[in-house]
């Protein structure tokens, strides 16, 4: 079994950055972090991403709100974001407090680095990839094409439907692109016999958010598995894949963590600096890893 390491597929991406901004510029791109309440997964992961932004050059602002803010406050700010041309990204934290979750899709378009809002979505769906892919899916598909494992003529069974990564990867894996092209099954709370579907599965990805549940019962012999999940349990991060089950059964498996994580947080600086790219189309090409063939934007 090969592990699929997400770190030298990060490392590149993150290099190729870095290498296009390195020239002289009108000024240095930015990225806003909006952070509601004091949830502590929330505030450690938005600490990952601003880390990765001062590495490749990418300035980042965490502006943090009290859990008690109210609609039209975040509706306000979100608005002047909108307005300000020195911002090319803006990222709400997620969870969100109740009665607040639809305000991610008030971002502009031409903003939404995690590429949720309709907007982008509806691209996505079209085939057009002049939007932004949600960050985790792309960062997916960057993965299986660093080891050279192509989707085409595959067939891949995606286990969740959110909107953050079941329904997005379905329509990207389900595309014409190079490497993908893949006959997609996405199964789900309501699917019967989850097992016979997923055994079927040449690529199984799995985004559950239940640790550690799918074992070596849910994969057919040789088959490729991405695990998305990140649980915590006494300390410890797993993934939603028993790892120590599969690992005889299966030919590739991504690591918990290591794998998807460092894929999703490259793909957000990626899409920051394409915004920017986009104001700013004089600024020198970079040899970023996969651009020309998924993005589409040279």
């Amino acid at each position: 079994m090969k592990w699929l390491s997400g770190v030298p597929v990060c490392e590149e991406i993150l290099n190729g950055i870095k290498e296009g901004l390195s020239g002289p510029l009108k000024r240095a791109p930015c990225l806003v972090f909006l952070l509601v309440g004091d949830h502590g997964p929330s505030k450690s992961y938005v600490s990952m991403k601003a880390k990765a932004c001062e590495r490749v050059g990418i300035i980042s602002r965490v502006i943090t709100l009290d859990q008690e803010v109210s609609y039209i406050v975040l509706k306000d700010l979100i608005t002047d974001l909108n307005n300000d041309e020195t911002v090319d990204g803006i990222i709400i934290q997620m969870p969100l407090p109740k009665g607040l979750e639809k305000l991610p899709l008030m971002i502009d378009p031409s903003k939404d680095v995690d590429g949720f809002t309709p907007k982008n979505m509806g691209k996505l769906v079209l085939e057009d990839f002049t939007g932004f892919i949600p960050c985790t899916p792309q960062g997916i598909f960057y993965l299986l094409r660093y080891y050279n494992l192509s989707c085409d003529n595959k067939h891949v069974v995606i286990m969740g439907r959110s909107h953050i990564v079941g329904k997005p990867l379905v329509n990207l894996l389900s595309s014409r692109i190079n490497g993908a092209n893949a006959t997609v099954t996405c199964v789900h709370s309501g699917t019967k016999d989850v097992k016979s579907i997923t055994k079927m599965a040449d690529i199984l990805i799995v985004a559950i958010g239940q640790a550690e549940l799918i074992d070596a019962s849910y994969v057919k012999k040789g088959a490729c598995v991405i695990d998305v999940g990140i649980n915590r349990i006494d300390g410890k991060i797993v993934g939603d894949c028993k790892a120590d089950s599969l690992q005889q059964t299966v030919s590739y498996l991504s690591p918990v963590p290591g794998g998807v994580g460092p894929m999703t947080i490259a793909c957000l600086l990626l899409n920051t600096y394409l915004s920017y790219k986009e104001k700013f189309k004089t600024i020198g090409s970079s040899k970023l890893v996969f651009e020309d063939h998924l993005l589409l934007r040279n």
